[in-house]
């Protein structure tokens, strides 16, 4: 397991390192079960644009696609979100390691002619508001 649930990315502090963990899926990084998530990581300097975003009904992601460089240098995946038909953010990134499942997600959604848009869940917790994205829902 590369990060636990109570891992995640180590460069941020404790509550903000964001969660997930591949154990949680299967051989072809489809989600195994219904409720498999991703919570940020980074969303500490970003509670502003999240607590506008807090309200809305409808709010998916809008990760744009990695470049060879990106992905040769391993480089943070950063999302934004798209909340009532605009793109805002970033708030937050991909944690570490949890790269390739969202990218398989993405393609996966492109391939079945969906939007390639991750539904998410913004959650309160003690530290602040966290964005889940929903991976179960891109199965």
């Amino acid at each position: 397991m590369l990060f636990g649930r109570k891992g995640g990315d180590p460069e941020f502090p404790k509550g903000d390192r964001g969660s997930g963990s591949l154990d949680d899926y299967k051989f072809d990084l489809l989600p195994a079960k219904r409720s498999t998530t991703i919570r940020l990581a980074g969303s500490d300097p970003h509670q502003d644009v999240l607590a506008a975003a807090y309200e809305a009904d409808d709010v998916t992601t809008a990760i744009p696609r990695r470049t060879e460089e990106e992905e040769r240098t391993d480089a943070p995946m950063p999302v934004r979100l798209f909340v009532d038909g605009r793109i805002v953010g970033p708030v937050g990134r991909i944690p570490r390691g949890m790269e390739a499942v969202v990218n398989e997600a993405l393609s996966r959604l492109d391939m079945k002619g969906s939007k390639p848009r991750i539904p998410v869940e913004i959650v309160r917790t003690r530290q602040g508001l966290r964005v889940d994205l929903q991976m179960w829902e891109t199965r």
